[in-house]
């Protein structure tokens, strides 16, 4: 057996599933699509086995990009946990037969509440769909498996219906990178772009010289402050930057004058800096598009620290 070529086998059939999705939308899943958009509640996503797992991750996709949702396992829905579904909930229903016993006993209940029941099956015709709202097809020609037992093209086309919703529901609610961060604090995106400058720069012991500084001066304090840089001030003011790399491109054109060279001669003048009350994605942003791996942070003008490409990690 060929172990390359049926890894390939199962990229093909299960990306086949994926563009032939494109053949079962219809005006169902517009209407669930505007139906969430206007909900006042949450979307309730349930599903057993594999169906389940997709849900959970579909739950997770919507939580985290604008559209309140969580998880229901139908099971413990139906033993006590149905409580936590309200009028103005919508329930997204999962099941690839639409004959799945543990989600058709949720039907009662939500109907009576008069909840919108949105299903996802590949069988149009199931009783899941036809006792839900609206119907979501996500039949696919065959499973990856090659017993065709295993769920695996039908969970991918459920992921990525699921997706589709996501990404839909994120591009009418103009959700944007700021609002993503909200719900992701400790990810470095959120961290870079809720974080300020001023939270994580160096602002103690700053490698501070003049523009009469010797080299031996200006290396000394390099080293010391082991920031790489060396921060030029006349009179209080910043005049410029020398960087280690200014340090050694010297030694490299001034061999013979090297130790003879001042500061204000070594330094680049109108060195970037960033406001501290910015954002560290600001910060980033600047640094890329100067190609510098190091800003000075001011506040009004006036110097208060130091930010480097090394204190945008997390």
């Amino acid at each position: 057996m060929n172990i390359i070529e049926k890894a390939k086998e199962v990229f093909k059939i299960e990306s086949e599933a994926i563009a032939n999705l494109v053949n079962n939308l219809d005006t169902n899943f517009e209407k669930s699509i505007e139906a969430i958009l206007v909900c006042k509640g949450k979307l309730i996503i349930s599903g057993m086995g594999k169906s389940g797992i997709i849900g959970r991750k579909i739950a997770a996709t919507m939580a985290s990009t604008g559209t309140p949702s969580f998880f229901l396992h139908p099971a413990e829905a139906y033993h006590g946990d149905l409580g936590m579904i309200e009028k103005d909930d919508i329930v997204l229903l999962i099941s690839n037969s639409g004959e799945t016993d543990e989600v058709l006993k949720l039907i009662p209940f939500l109907r009576e509440q008069k909840n919108i029941i949105i299903a996802m099956s590949s069988n149009p015709l199931s009783t899941l769909a036809k006792n839900s709202t609206y119907h979501l097809n996500i039949y696919v020609e065959k499973e990856a498996c090659p017993l065709q037992l295993a769920p695996t093209s039908s969970t991918t086309a459920t992921l990525v219906m699921g997706d589709a919703l996501a990404i839909t529901l994120m591009k009418l609610r103009d959700f944007k990178d700021s609002d993503f961060a909200q719900f992701h604090p400790g990810g470095s995106l959120g961290r870079k772009l809720l974080t300020r400058v001023e939270d994580v720069m160096k602002k103690d012991n700053l490698p501070i010289v003049n523009k009469d500084s010797s080299i031996k001066d200006i290396i000394h304090t390099v080293s010391k402050a082991r920031l790489g840089l060396a921060i030029v001030q006349d009179a209080n003011s910043t005049v410029g930057i020398i960087t280690d790399g200014d340090i050694r491109r010297a030694m490299e054109e001034f061999e013979d004058t090297f130790f003879k060279l001042k500061a204000e001669y070594l330094m680049t003048k109108n060195p970037k800096t960033i406001q501290k009350e910015a954002k560290l994605i600001d910060a980033q942003n600047l640094m890329n598009d100067y190609k510098v791996n190091s800003l000075l942070v001011v506040d009004n003008n006036k110097l208060c620290g130091v930010v480097q490409i090394y204190d945008l990690a997390l």
